[in-house]
C-alpha cells in the first residue's frame, strides 16, 4: 500500500503517464501502448503534509523537517504551495458550501485540518479517467474515483501490469509473465522519484526508477549567464536575452529544464535558452529581427539526447555546466555524503522511514545531475 506522501491533492487535472514535458514543468503526454486508456491517479496535487496525518516527533515543526530533508529536490516548494491552494480551496468554496447547509456541517468539526486529510488520503488512492486527445482542451478533467482492490497494488517503473478501462469494466491487465507467488505491480505513470515522495510518499531506490528526472530552475541558468558577464553591458544584454525567452514563452520564473537518465525532457526550451544567452550581441539583434525563426530544422527535430548534449558547442556547454554546479550547491549534501551513507548499511537502518525516501529522491537526482556534468565538461 502506498502511504499519503508529503501532500495529498486537490481534485483537479489528470496526470498523465509521461515524463516532464513543456516549459513551466508540468507533465505531459506520451500515450498509452496499444491505443488503450489506462486510468491514471489524479495531478496538480496540492500538499498536505505526512505529520499532518500521522503525528509524530517531528509534528511541531515540519517546515524545518521538510527543509532538512528535502532541500534542492523542489518538494518543499511544491508543498507550500500547495497548502496554500489547498486553504484557499476550504476558505472559497468548501466553508461557504457548509454555512449555506449548517444543518449537516459545523465548521468546528469539519475543519481545514480534515480537510486536508480526507483529500490526501482520497487523491492518494484514486483514479482519473483520462480524456481523449480531442477533448482535453474543451472539456475539464474527469472527476476522481475510487477503486477498490485496484487501489492496493504497489507500483514500481518496471511495473508488470496496468489498470484499464473499458466501456462495462476496470481491467488490470497483465504487460509481462507473472510468476505464482510474484508481487503484481501497478504504474501510477512515469513519475520521478519526486513526485512519488510529493503525492505518496515514497521513492524507488537507484537504479530502480528509470523514469526518474532532476530539475535546473530555469533562473539558475539565467544566474549562470549574469556571473560570467565581465560588464555592466554584458549583464544588459543578458537581461534583454531573458525578456527575449520570455516572450517566447521559452522561459519562466517558476519553470525548471528537466533531465532524465538518457536525455533532456524539455530539450526545445533548454536548447533555444543556451543558444540564445550565449549570443553576441549582434548576433541576438539579428536573431531578434527574425523573431527567433530561422533555419534551425535539424536542431528542432533532434532530439537533445546525452550524445547531443556531449556536442554542444563550448558556449553552451560551459552555461550549462555552471547551471548544473549551481543546482548542486542548493543541497545540503553532497553526492559522496549520500553513497556514504546507503553504503553503511547499519547508518541507514537508523535513519526514519522519511529519512530514506527523501534520501533516494536527492540520490537519483544528484546522480543525473552528475552524470550530466561528466558529459560536457
Amino acid at each position: 500500500m502506498v502511504q499519503e506522501g508529503w501532500l495529498g491533492a486537490q481534485p483537479k487535472g489528470l496526470r498523465e503517464q509521461g515524463g516532464h514535458r513543456g516549459r513551466l514543468r508540468h507533465v505531459g503526454r506520451r500515450g498509452s501502448p496499444g491505443g488503450r486508456s489506462p486510468l491514471h491517479h489524479p495531478s496538480h496535487c496540492t500538499a498536505v503534509p505526512v505529520h499532518q496525518l500521522h503525528p509524530g516527533p517531528l509534528a511541531g515543526r515540519p517546515e524545518e523537517e521538510r527543509t532538512r530533508l528535502l532541500q534542492g529536490t523542489g518538494i518543499s516548494e511544491a508543498v507550500d504551495k500547495d497548502l496554500v491552494n489547498i486553504h484557499l480551496e476550504y476558505s472559497s468554496i468548501i466553508l461557504p458550501f457548509m454555512e449555506c447547509h449548517p444543518d449537516i456541517f459545523d465548521p468546528k468539526l469539519h475543519t481545514l485540518e480534515l480537510y486536508k486529510e480526507l483529500v490526501a488520503f482520497v487523491m492518494a488512492y484514486s483514479f482519473q479517467e483520462p480524456l481523449e486527445e480531442a477533448d482535453e482542451d474543451e472539456k475539464g478533467p474527469n472527476p476522481p474515483m475510487m477503486v477498490p482492490v485496484a487501489d492496493i497494488l504497489n507500483h514500481v517503473a518496471n511495473h508488470n501490469a496496468n489498470l484499464e478501462y473499458a466501456p462495462k469494466c476496470l481491467q488490470m491487465v497483465t504487460t509481462q509473465p507473472i510468476s505464482k507467488g510474484q508481487e503484481i505491480f501497478n504504474t501510477y505513470g512515469q513519475m520521478a522519484n519526486w513526485q512519488l515522495l510529493h503525492m505518496y510518499g515514497f521513492a524507488e531506490p537507484y537504479p530502480g526508477n528509470t523514469n526518474d528526472t532532476a530539475d535546473i530552475q530555469m533562473v539558475t541558468v539565467r544566474k549562470a549567464a549574469l556571473q560570467r558577464a565581465k560588464s555592466e553591458a554584458e549583464q544588459q544584454l543578458v537581461s534583454q536575452q531573458w525578456d527575449f525567452l520570455c516572450q517566447l514563452e521559452m522561459v519562466g520564473e517558476e519553470g525548471a529544464f528537466v533531465l532524465g537518465w538518457d536525455e533532456v525532457l524539455t530539450e526545445e526550451e533548454l536548447s533555444m535558452t543556451l543558444k540564445v544567452l550565449c549570443m553576441s550581441e549582434e548576433e541576438f539583434q539579428e536573431y531578434k529581427e527574425q523573431d527567433g525563426w530561422e533555419d534551425d530544422t535539424e536542431e528542432e527535430n533532434s532530439i537533445l539526447s546525452n550524445e547531443a548534449l556531449s556536442r554542444l558547442k563550448h558556449p553552451c556547454k560551459k552555461l550549462l555546466y555552471d547551471s548544473v554546479l549551481l543546482t548542486l550547491e542548493s543541497y545540503r549534501s553532497d553526492l559522496k555524503a549520500e553513497q556514504d551513507l546507503l553504503n553503511n548499511e547499519e547508518a541507514y537502518k537508523r535513519l526514519s522511514r522519511r529519512e530514506q525516501q527523501a534520501l533516494h529522491v536527492r540520490y537519483g537526482q544528484k546522480k543525473i545531475l552528475h552524470q550530466l556534468l561528466e558529459l560536457i565538461q
